[in-house]
C-alpha cells in the first residue's frame, strides 16, 4: 500500500464529505477510492469514516487521522520541493486568511500582486471575523490581529492598529465632544459585533484601565454597518484605526478620545513551523510583509 497516496485519497474524500466527490477532485474512478479507504481502515484496524446513502462523516478516530494526515502530506510536500530545488520557483497552491475587512483592503492587493508575479501559483483567500485553525482548516499563511497566545506558529509583526472611538463631524457639531470615558453615557452610541446584553468598552487613563458599560441605541452586526451609520451622523462607534482609513482621510469621520485609547494592537503574518520553507509561502511573506510594513507604518 503507497501509504502517503492513501492518505491524500483519504484527506480528499474527508474534504469533500464523499467518494463521488474525491474520485472528480483526484481524477481516479470511484472504485479506486472505496478499495483505497477500506485498505486503510483494514490497515489501521479503526473505522475512518461514518457511511449512509446520503452522506459521508469522519469518525472520531477520522478526524484525528485527518489532522495527522494534512501535516505529513504538507511536510512530504516541504521535502520535495527542498530535494528537487523546486522552492526556487513558487508553485502550487497556497491558502491564506484574514479578517474580512483587512483582507479586502490591504491583503486582496497582495494577493493580485502575487499572482501576477507567480504564474503557477493560485490562492484560495478566507477572509473571515474568527479565529481560524491554520493546521485543523488545511490554512498555509494567516494574518492575525491582536495578542497571540503561545502556539507553534512562526509569527512575524508587521504592523499595528488603534482601537478607537470616531464620529461625523455633523454629530460631533451637534452633541459635542465628549472628554473622558463617563461622558460617552449622554451620548448616541453605535456598537458592531455579535448582539450581547452588555457592552463594555475598555479605555486607558494614564496607564490606568477603565471600563465603561456603554448602552448603545444602535447595534449593527458588521463594522460596515457600523461606519456607515456613523458617517450618517447617528453616533459614536468604536472600531478599529485601519477600519476607517478611508473615511479619516476623506474627513467624513473623526476619531475623538485619543488619549484614552488603549495599547495598540499588533499585527502579525503567522505560518504553521516546519522543517523546510516552501518556496509559495515564503515569497507570498515576504510580499505581503513588505506591503503591510509599508502600508501600516
Amino acid at each position: 500500500m503507497d501509504r502517503l497516496n492513501v492518505m491524500a485519497i483519504f484527506v480528499a474524500v474527508a474534504e469533500q464529505e464523499g467518494f463521488a466527490g474525491a474520485s472528480r477532485l483526484l481524477n481516479i474512478s470511484p472504485p479506486a477510492v472505496t478499495r483505497a479507504i477500506a485498505a486503510l481502515e483494514e490497515h489501521l484496524g479503526v473505522k475512518l469514516f461514518n457511511r449512509t446513502t446520503r452522506f459521508v462523516r469522519l469518525t472520531e478516530a477520522g478526524q484525528r487521522y485527518l489532522e495527522d494526515a494534512r501535516r505529513i502530506i504538507a511536510a512530504a510536500d516541504e521535502a520535495d520541493e527542498a530535494a528537487t530545488g523546486i522552492n526556487a520557483e513558487p508553485k502550487g497552491h497556497l491558502v491564506v486568511t484574514a479578517p474580512v475587512l483587512f483582507g479586502r483592503l490591504y491583503v486582496m492587493p497582495g494577493i493580485s500582486d502575487y499572482l501576477q508575479r507567480y504564474q503557477n501559483t493560485e490562492v484560495t483567500a478566507l477572509f473571515l471575523d474568527r479565529i481560524v485553525n491554520l493546521l485543523e482548516e488545511g490554512v498555509d499563511v494567516g494574518i492575525r490581529i491582536g495578542e497571540l497566545p503561545d502556539s507553534s506558529y512562526n509569527a512575524l509583526r508587521v504592523g499595528q492598529v488603534r482601537r478607537v472611538l470616531c464620529a461625523s463631524p455633523s454629530y460631533l457639531s451637534e452633541h459635542g465632544i465628549p472628554s473622558v470615558p463617563d461622558a460617552l453615557v449622554k451620548h448616541q452610541l453605535i456598537v458592531a459585533g455579535a448582539i450581547s446584553s452588555t457592552v463594555d468598552w475598555r479605555f486607558e487613563d494614564a496607564g490606568s484601565p477603565v471600563t465603561i458599560r456603554v448602552k448603545p441605541r444602535l447595534r449593527v452586526t458588521s463594522n460596515d454597518s457600523a461606519i456607515e451609520a456613523a458617517m450618517l451622523g447617528l453616533g459614536i462607534t468604536r472600531l478599529l484605526s485601519y477600519q476607517i482609513a478611508t473615511q479619516l482621510a476623506s474627513g467624513e469621520l473623526k476619531i475623538i478620545m485619543s488619549d484614552f485609547e488603549p495599547k495598540p494592537m499588533p499585527i502579525n503574518i503567522i505560518h504553521r513551523e516546519g522543517r523546510y520553507d516552501s518556496a509559495k509561502i515564503r515569497s507570498f511573506i515576504d510580499l505581503i510583509s513588505m506591503r503591510l510594513k509599508t502600508t501600516l507604518r
